[in-house]
């Protein structure tokens, strides 16, 4: 069987049929619907390009060169880019989630918290995440394709502003409404080319680095302690954003190795995010990292600066196009009766409105960076509940029950809601916001710490195990009580 199963970069069915709906070039006809045996494709090995092109990025080199900020010298900073990347080995679980139910990932966590409850997790944990990141890196974008012009000798007034920002978003966009197919076609051309820019940045960041670099005043005990778990947070609220790995891999067959899932998905999104993380390090070690885009300039030459922009460019569409494809999906499972390619447009246009807003008129997009970095109290415990359920639940989901949305539905649960589900992520969010510690917000028990941010392992490890001891206390009376939380698809409704 596996031997039949076509390469994702031609995106073609055995026989060399394409999917009707999966087609690449064309507007992918799917939404959170459940995707029929007949039309799964591809291997898993095609996930590691779906994963590297959106984390070849500029906001990696931002992250690696925080980390100098925050005192830490380079060998330390080396080792916590490595450990906070590892998170996305939970990414590669997830994913692994997809070929088994046929459903991206905003509808598989409907067994988690109920068809209405899980109405409320998609909202914030899903779409509003997304467009909070959308705006964030448009943001980004958006002032490197500044620079380019000015280096092109175009003034950037404010209809010049508008009309590259409304350029950025219609190719991010466009990319996100073709759907997964393109995806798969697009994204391993954009990973080499991204990866060649940046070889060539590599090279000139090693030349300058300064590999036995210290701070002139290193951190000690509590402080030090303080700035390596906020480090590790901001690491690894990248792929803890990622709730959603499970809608890139849903078209994969049913038969497809988890394990393969798991470590395509993992691998590619952890080599280019330690590379250039750990490259925004070295940066750092060199340059005043405050302001990248002005001081790399400093020792990049003349001739790569414009290619340095462009790749920062492309690279946020890349990373945008996933973030929005998703959005879509996550607008529809809200319950948004749109088609996904309008939900796609409709979520883009917010994006785009407080992108343009954060330009021209306020910028508060240092506002919602703080936020999203308190977001990680949820996002790492809805994480940690979505793993557990996939381990106790062995895996097995039933994507059609999943997409039964009425009160005789498997995963109605009760009122809607199952509060196994709910109460783990509602108590796991409150203790990890006890323990965080940023600059908008620190918790009671950080501020004890004198800083030290505990939120994520708090938060994910009580939420993790308040799910499994609870939802085998909520289905004890089914028939998967022995086998963990509706193993075999069913929940018992009250």
């Amino acid at each position: 069987m596996a031997s039949t199963i076509p390469d994702p970069l031609d995106g073609a069915l055995p026989g060399g049929a394409f999917t009707p709906a999966d087609r690449p070039g064309r507007v992918e006809t799917r939404g959170i619907d459940h995707i029929p045996d007949d039309e799964r494709h591809g291997r898993a090995r095609g996930l590691f390009a779906v994963w590297a092109a959106p984390n070849v990025s500029y906001l990696a080199l931002v992250v690696g060169g925080a980390l100098v900020l925050t005192g830490l010298d380079l060998w330390q900073s080396l080792v916590l880019i490595v450990a906070g990347n590892l998170f996305w080995l939970l990414v590669g679980l997830l994913a692994t989630s997809g070929p088994a139910a046929g459903a991206p990932s905003e509808v598989i966590t409907r067994a988690m918290y109920g068809v209405r409850g899980n109405r409320v997790n998609v909202l914030v944990n899903g779409w509003f995440v997304s467009v909070c990141y959308v705006a964030l890196n448009w943001a980004a974008a958006a002032i490197a394709a500044f620079a380019l012009l000015d280096d092109a000798g175009v003034r950037a007034g404010t209809f010049v502003k508008i009309a590259t920002t409304v350029v950025i978003a219609v190719a991010t966009l466009a990319i996100s409404v073709y759907g997964h197919g393109t995806i798969l076609k697009l994204y391993p051309l954009l990973t080499w080319a991204l990866t060649v820019a940046f070889a060539v940045l590599a090279w000139y960041v090693a030349a300058h680095a300064h590999w036995d670099y210290r701070p002139a005043q290193p951190l000690h005990g509590k402080a030090l302690w303080a700035a390596l778990t906020a480090g590790l947070a901001l690491i690894a609220s990248a792929p803890l954003s990622y709730n959603n790995s499970a809608d890139f891999s849903r078209y994969l067959p049913r038969s497809t190795s988890s394990r393969a899932v798991a470590a395509w998905t993992a691998l590619g999104a952890f080599v280019p995010s330690v590379l250039f993380t750990a490259l925004g390090t070295l940066a750092g070690t060199a340059v005043d990292m405050t302001d990248p885009q002005t001081s790399l300039g400093a020792i990049l030459p003349g001739w790569f600066e414009p290619v340095f922009l462009l790749s920062v460019i492309v690279g946020t569409i890349a990373n945008n196009a996933m973030t929005a494809y998703s959005s879509g999906l996550a607008l529809q499972a809200v319950g948004l009766r749109l088609r996904r390619s309008r939900s796609v447009a409709l979520d883009g246009a917010l994006g785009l409105a407080l992108t343009l807003f954060a330009l021209l008129v306020w910028d508060f997009l240092d506002t919602v960076s703080n936020m999203l970095q308190v977001m990680v109290v949820l996002l790492g415990p809805s994480m940690a509940i979505y793993a557990a359920d996939i381990l106790v639940r062995r895996n097995r989901y039933d994507g059609r029950e999943l997409g039964v949305e009425t009160r005789d539905g498997r995963f109605w649960y009760t009122g809607g809601v199952n509060r196994a589900g709910a109460v783990a992520l509602l108590i796991g969010a409150a203790v990890a916001s006890q323990c965080v510690h940023t600059t908008a917000y620190t918790g009671e028990i950080a501020r004890a710490m004198d800083g030290v941010d505990l939120s994520l392992p708090a938060g994910m490890l009580i939420s993790a195990g308040l799910y499994v001891l609870l939802a085998r206390r909520v289905h004890a009376d089914g028939p998967a009580a022995a086998d963990g939380p509706a193993a075999d698809g069913r929940a018992a409704t009250r």
